[in-house]
């Protein structure tokens, strides 16, 4: 609702009347009606700002001096190895896409295997074979299920069956990659049946180990390049910015004389994605004693290679490739805690 125009005049007259009776500020202050400028006030303010605060432990300048050389500007680089493989499944998940699988042989149309396979070919007796040996059944891990049959609702699994774990499945499959069929067109015997190659387990001989320098373990998990300082410290490869460089030059830089060069990296990027600040320490009149820390980080990958300490500039003892949680345990806690959120969940 708009306010009466009688009423809105009066009230402005008033304020005017008021600033007007006000001669010690200037006419800008006064039409807008704040307080005035006091010199007394802005020195107290200046002389408060010496002192320490009761939450505070070391004391620190005021808060108009320039604050620019109190800091280091560092450039950094986590790198990084993303996943190779695919994370492995819950119980309730291997049980809910077996489920899925049978619920699906129950919808679509009969399969035509003379559709695919030529008849008495090779292929095809071979298909007829393993379809014999499954009981006719067409689907080859889903166990004796008939999905045109009387019983064709009973398609869910009982708690604790095993009928969806991973190894069954596993070996269900490698069982009918095996060719059933000899050079001439006829059954093979079971001594020449040449077995399928097994896939690589996902565990590998560097996790047996625990093996934290390998880049080969933690396969399903992102890896990240930790380097340890002579003071026993441990830290992504980072280095001072010169005046001449900019953040993405510096943590290529970094990574090259902490870790070598025999490693076919990519950063990504050149916005940083992490910092990590290192306040300044001052004596007691608020002269800087120690100039503090600001590293920024950027994000790298690492795609063939590996790290090599030999011969680095910086006087780097060991490096490791850590996951999330092993970093939480192994980096300090405030360092860790800024890098934390541009952290994969695996």
């Amino acid at each position: 609702m708009a306010v009466p125009s009688r009423g809105g005049s009066v009230a402005a007259a008033l304020l005017k009347r008021q600033a007007q009776a006000r001669k010690d500020i200037c006419a800008s202050c006064r039409n807008l009606g704040l307080r005035p400028y006091s010199a007394s006030a802005e020195a107290s303010t200046m002389a408060e700002a010496h002192h320490l605060k009761p939450t505070e432990s070391h004391p620190h300048p005021p808060v108009t001096v320039s604050r620019r050389a109190e800091y280091r500007i560092r450039g950094g680089i986590i790198l990084t190895r993303a996943p190779l493989i695919t994370r492995a499944l819950t119980p309730f998940e291997n049980a809910f896409f077996f489920y899925q699988k049978r619920l699906n042989e129950r919808l679509v149309l009969p399969f035509r295997h003379t559709f695919f396979y030529k008849k008495d070919t090779a292929a095809d007796l071979d298909w007829r074979i393993k379809f014999r040996e499954r009981g006719e059944i067409v689907a080859k891990e889903l166990g004796r299920y008939y999905a045109q049959g009387r019983n064709a609702w009973n398609d869910e699994l009982l708690v604790g069956s095993t009928l969806s774990s991973e190894e069954r499945l596993r070996d269900i499959l490698l069982k009918d990659g095996e060719l059933r069929v000899t050079e001439d067109g006829e059954e093979a015997p079971p001594d020449e049946i040449v077995p399928a190659e097994r896939p690589m387990d996902r565990i590998t001989e560097a996790d047996k180990a625990n093996d934290i320098r390998r880049l080969d373990r933690a396969l399903d998990r992102t890896l990240y390049l930790i380097v340890q300082r002579t003071d026993g410290q441990w830290q992504f490869p980072a280095e001072d910015v010169p005046t001449d460089q900019q953040l993405h030059e510096t943590a290529a830089v970094a990574l090259e004389r902490a870790a070598g060069v025999n490693m076919n990296t990519w950063i990504v990027g050149r916005v940083p994605v992490a910092h990590v600040v290192r306040q300044p320490e001052f004596n007691e009149d608020t002269s800087l004693r120690q100039r503090g820390e600001k590293t920024f980080f950027l994000k790298g990958r690492i795609m063939a290679g590996q790290a090599d300490l030999k011969n680095n500039k910086m006087g780097l003892k060991d490096f490791n490739w850590l996951t999330r949680e092993e970093l939480k345990a192994k980096l300090d806690r405030d360092y860790f805690h800024a890098v934390r959120n541009m952290m994969a969940d695996r």
